[in-house]
C-alpha cells in the first residue's frame, strides 16, 4: 500500500510539474513574441523619424536664398549685409497664421504659372512676413489685437529674375518689388514658428537692440525657410530687423 501510494504521488507530481514547464514555455513564446514586435516596431518608428528628418533636409538644400555677408556675431543675434533682391508680396489681414496661409496662396499662385506669360518660377527662400503697422523703435514689441493687424507676406524670387524679365501677375493683389540692399540684425531659432514663440522672440531681439543702442529702420520680420511639415529641429525660422 505504501509502495503504490508513493507511486501515485509521484506521478500526480509529475504531470503537475510537466504542466507548469509548458505553461511557462507558453509564457515564454508569448514574451518573446511581444518583444520581437515592439523591437521590429522601435525600428520601424526610427527609420521613419530617420527618413523624417533626411527629407526635411533634402528639400531645402538646393533653394536659393538672398545673398548676404555676415558682418558681426553676438550671443543673441547677428549683424548682416544683404544684397538687393526682388519679392512678390501682398497685403493680407488676420492673425499670423490666417494671414501666412492667405498671403502664400495668392503668392504661390503666380509662381505656379498664373502671370502674364503662364511661366513657373522656382521656390527659393525664405517666405517673410511681416506686420504692417509701425512701432516706436525704442520699445519691445508687444502683440496686440492680432486678429486685425494688416501685414505683408512676401517670396524672395530667384535672382536670375530682374522686374523688366519677371512675368506679371494676373492676380492683382500680388506685387513686384526690388528691396535695395541694406543692414539686419537677425535671431535664429528652430521648431515651429508659432506666433507665441515668434512675439517673444520679436520681444527679446527688440530689446537686445535697445539696449546695444542701435537704431532700427523698420518693423520685425518673421523669416521661414522650410515647407510646414518639415521636422521640428530642421526648421530654420529668423527674426529679422532693418538697422541703420
Amino acid at each position: 500500500m505504501g509502495l503504490q501510494k508513493y507511486r501515485q504521488a509521484k506521478r500526480e507530481i509529475g504531470a503537475v510539474g510537466v504542466s507548469e514547464i509548458r505553461q511557462h514555455f507558453h509564457y515564454g513564446v508569448y514574451f518573446c513574441g511581444t518583444l520581437k514586435l515592439m523591437y521590429y516596431a522601435i525600428i520601424g518608428v526610427v527609420v521613419l523619424l530617420g527618413l523624417w528628418v533626411l527629407g526635411s533636409y533634402l528639400v531645402v538644400r538646393n533653394l536659393e536664398e538672398p545673398s548676404f555677408t555676415v558682418i558681426e556675431v553676438r550671443d543673441e543675434f547677428e549683424i548682416r549685409q544683404y544684397d538687393s533682391y526682388i519679392v512678390a508680396e501682398t497685403a493680407v489681414t488676420g492673425s499670423f497664421d490666417a494671414a501666412l496661409q492667405a498671403g502664400f496662396r495668392n503668392i504661390a499662385d503666380y509662381i505656379f504659372g498664373n502671370n502674364t506669360t503662364k511661366t513657373s518660377i522656382a521656390m527659393t527662400a525664405p517666405v517673410l512676413e511681416q506686420k504692417s503697422e509701425k512701432i516706436a523703435m525704442t520699445v519691445p514689441v508687444i502683440a496686440s489685437a492680432e486678429t486685425a493687424a494688416e501685414r505683408t507676406v512676401a517670396f524672395v524670387l530667384p535672382s536670375k529674375y530682374t522686374l523688366e524679365t519677371l512675368p506679371i501677375p494676373n492676380n492683382e493683389v500680388v506685387k513686384l518689388r526690388e528691396v535695395p540692399a541694406y543692414k539686419a540684425a537677425v535671431s535664429r531659432f528652430t521648431g515651429y514658428a508659432t506666433e507665441k514663440r515668434i512675439t517673444k522672440k520679436k520681444e527679446a531681439l527688440v530689446a537686445s537692440l535697445t539696449e546695444g543702442g542701435i537704431t532700427m529702420r523698420d518693423t520685425p520680420q518673421v523669416a521661414q525657410y522650410n515647407p510646414p511639415l518639415s521636422f521640428p529641429f530642421t526648421r530654420r525660422n529668423e527674426i529679422i530687423v532693418v538697422i541703420e
